[in-house]
């Protein structure tokens, strides 16, 4: 890899090695750099590092114009998590998108974390089954993650998907084999990478090591295909307090939100980020919720879904913003085995 970053102008062997220390580790995640980030993370002033970017556009093809047709063509590659849940993934227009964050807010217990454990399932499933065959990347800022969960979720998978995924990853055994689940509860397992963060700036370098993580794995044969960050602003939330911190607080989320997305761009992975909800007091009519994070998370999630507890084990998820689908609203419920149909 050095060796391919040594032949754009200005880019030696010791700049290399800066580069790929600092986590740009292709012409792909140099292009989408900013010539003052590249400068802040290495040794190389801002002139160099802006010829390093325009040399790396180039020859990454990133940065010119397209037509609206071939623009299609890009999108026609996006792929689509299955959630499993019918009813969602129609409302989600088959699945949810790679390449772009999506949002899940709602109060507490409105079943926000069971989503990125469930997903952490799914994205390693085979095609034919709506995965990706892929691992996560799970950030834990609120001490959610749990393995027993995971477990759960795997048992309960139907029969024929836990059939299919122990045949793709050389078990023997069906659904009806403890020894066999055993497996493959371990292999899923083993394919998900868990990181807690203590404080907003251990998040943002969590997200910056997640990149290098899954330029590690991406020429392998289980790339990483699903970031979940759960929950993207409680650390924001807790640390700047007050509107003399807001301003702070916002650019910060802001530089996180970019990392996160250039994450899912060169990687074709899924960004799903959970968000805490505030009431707003103000609004007579309606529901009083409203997700924190204001324009910046709004303008940044390429999808919103409101989550809302509906009767017993059954969730509401309502479709609040997407560039191309119409709002709508599905229900599922949340069960011991994970999600279902409602």
């Amino acid at each position: 890899m050095a060796f391919e970053l040594d032949r754009l102008p200005g880019v030696g062997p010791a700049t290399a090695d800066q580069l790929l220390a600092a986590g740009f580790n292709s012409y792909e995640a140099l292009a989408v750099a900013s010539p003052g980030e590249l400068s802040h993370s290495t040794d190389i002033g801002e002139g160099t590092a802006a010829a390093i970017v325009h040399a790396a556009r180039e020859a990454a093809n990133i940065g010119d114009f397209e037509t609206g047709t071939a623009v299609r063509r890009q999108r026609e590659q996006i792929g689509k998590l299955s959630v499993l849940v019918d009813e969602l993934d129609e409302l989600l227009g088959g699945g949810i998108e790679t390449r772009s964050i999506t949002e899940f807010y709602g109060a507490f217990g409105s079943g926000k974390s069971q989503i990125t454990h469930h997903l952490c399932v799914t994205v390693q499933l085979p095609e034919t089954y709506g995965g990706f065959h892929g691992r996560a990347v799970f950030i834990d800022t609120e001490d959610t993650f749990r393995p027993e969960r995971i477990d759960d979720i795997v048992r309960g998978l139907p029969d024929e998907v836990l059939t299919a995924t122990m045949a793709d990853r050389g078990i023997e055994g069906d659904a009806t084999d403890d020894t066999a689940l055993d497996r493959l509860v371990a292999h899923v397992l083993d394919r998900i990478h868990v990181a807690k963060a203590f404080n907003s700036n251990h998040q943002i370098l969590l997200a910056e090591q997640a990149r290098e993580l899954a330029g590690d794995y991406a020429s392998t044969e289980w790339p990483v295909r699903v970031i979940c960050v759960d929950s993207l602003t409680a650390h924001f939330r807790a640390e700047y307090v007050g509107r003399g911190e807001l301003a702070e607080r916002q650019q910060k989320l802001n530089t996180h939100l970019h990392d996160l997305i250039r994450l899912a761009n060169l990687h074709d992975a899924a960004v799903v980020v959970t968000n805490q909800v505030l009431s707003n007091p103000d609004a007579f009519f309606g529901d009083p919720t409203r997700p924190i994070g204001g324009h910046i998370l709004g303008h940044s999630s390429t999808v919103r879904l409101y989550l809302r507890k509906s009767k017993g084990d059954k969730r509401i998820v309502r479709l609040v913003d997407a560039p191309n689908l119409p709002n709508g609203e599905a229900v599922m419920r949340i069960t011991e085995v994970g999600l279902r149909p409602e």
